[in-house]
């Protein structure tokens, strides 16, 4: 490994291979299935007027979320910084230890200081994490409670409706 990579575990649609190597043209030497401890998984990150919200990840004892980290040149790194608003003030590199088969990872994450409660996943952005779930053999527990949670009403549909 190059001393300028670095390790980036992703736990959003940065899981999904045609959100992360598609859309956002990123090229990971490595990537290994793995879980961040003592975080919790939420979908405090507005998206629009409404319920919408995307994910974030907050410190909680006892809790884990599992995700994929992807070893990243700095290029890259920084590239994926421009992608996700880091020079915006929408989230900032939050170092943590990812755990994997191969033991544990020093990596960053991303975190955002801007939720707001009351948020949930659109059935598009929990579609995007759930392929990306199965795409990279994440326990199936977890994917299953990916399933369970509760979305978002789209505002959007809502308003089309009413014509």
């Amino acid at each position: 490994m190059d001393a300028a990579d670095l390790w980036y575990f992703a736990y959003g649609s940065n899981l999904d291979p045609g959100t992360f190597l598609g859309r956002r043209g990123m090229r990971p030497q490595e990537a290994r299935a793995g879980r961040l401890d003592a975080f919790e998984l939420c979908f405090d990150l507005p998206v629009g007027p409404g319920e919408r919200g995307v994910a974030n990840v907050r410190p909680k004892e006892g809790a884990r979320i599992w995700g994929v980290a992807y070893r990243l040149d700095a290029a890259a790194c920084n590239h994926l910084d421009r992608t996700e608003g880091v020079p915006r003030g929408s989230y900032i590199r939050l170092p943590v230890k990812v755990t994997t088969e191969a033991g544990l990872l020093p990596a960053f994450t991303y975190h955002s200081a801007h939720g707001q409660p009351g948020r949930k996943p659109s059935r598009r952005y929990l579609g995007l994490l759930l392929t990306g779930a199965r795409y990279h053999g994440l326990p199936a527990d977890y994917v299953e409670w990916l399933r369970s949670l509760p979305l978002a009403v789209d505002e959007r549909v809502r308003q089309l409706s009413l014509w």
